[in-house]
């Protein structure tokens, strides 16, 4: 191998002055520089008014497992190749993974140039928790298959970002409420950095109100996760802790539901310690 390598290069979600000056270097200079549509590549190029003098071919979904030899060949043979995806991060739910793969395997170098992502962005926006998070790509399609794919997120305790179709959305909206519960808290991202990006938040119910009527453009859908169910008898103990220490058992309820979200109401609460003391 004579310094070949493979560069991973996150392009703009809308806007092309979102491109990293890193980017625009490399798009000028790479040797080849497979695009999931050469069209749209040469569209960003003209906007930020470079001129790509490498050699430009497709790499989608499609071709991808076809092109990765040749392209292991071009970089073997010293090529640098830039890889990008039509917006966003190359690999995230964007070809590139074969690719990746095959070089990594094949011991050559792999780099990436950081930049826009949906996911991140819609992360960032979203208003819920940032500290975990999980991806799961695009949603299922089928119906059957939807409510498996939510009915497993139902328990997840992490914030969860996903892609969705605006076809879909009002349906996967109104079926996710009825399979997580109208009041699950989530967010739908459209056209995120756009001229007319929105950002809509509010419970479930709320979110299958707002999409009734359609919606358009590229989507990003943030779910809350879910809360944990405390223990009742673990709330029950320590009511009794603090009631031992002097503390009415009233207070005590109400301290305890306030420290932990998942505890049932304080009533139900009073009514399960007075149960206990019997």
């Amino acid at each position: 191998m004579t310094g070949g390598r493979l560069i991973l290069g996150a392009t703009p979600l809308g806007r092309p002055e979102d491109a990293s000056a890193r980017l625009c270097e490399l798009l000028g200079s790479a040797d080849v520089v497979a695009a999931e549509d050469t069209r749209r590549l040469r569209t960003l190029a003209a906007a930020l008014g470079v001129t790509v003098t490498g050699r430009v071919i497709s790499l989608f979904d499609a071709n991808e497992a076809a092109r990765v030899p040749a392209l292991l060949a071009e970089i073997s043979a010293g090529a640098t190749v830039l890889t990008v995806s039509d917006a966003g991060m190359p690999l995230i739910s964007d070809p590139g993974y074969r690719l990746v793969a095959a070089a990594v395997e094949a011991g050559m170098p792999v780099t990436c140039l950081p930049g826009p992502s949906a996911v991140t962005t819609a992360l960032a926006v979203s208003g819920l928790p940032a500290d975990r998070f999980c991806f799961e790509g695009f949603a299922p399609r089928r119906d059957g298959a939807r409510r498996s794919w939510l009915a497993q997120l139902a328990a997840e305790p992490r914030t969860v970002v996903f892609f969705e179709s605006p076809r879909r959305l009002p349906e996967l909206l109104a079926v996710a409420a009825e399979v997580l519960g109208p009041d699950r808290r989530a967010v739908v991202c459209r056209e995120l950095t756009k001229t007319h990006e929105e950002v809509v938040r509010g419970t479930l119910a709320e979110l299958v109100d707002w999409a009734a009527d359609g919606v358009l453009g590229e989507i990003t859908v943030v779910l809350a996760g879910a809360t944990p169910a405390a223990d009742p008898d673990a709330l029950v103990a320590e009511v009794n802790a603090l009631v031992d220490d002097g503390m009415r058992v009233k207070d005590a309820c109400a301290q305890v539901v306030a420290a932990h979200p998942g505890a049932p109401s304080r009533r139900a609460l009073y009514q399960a310690v007075l149960q206990s003391r019997e």
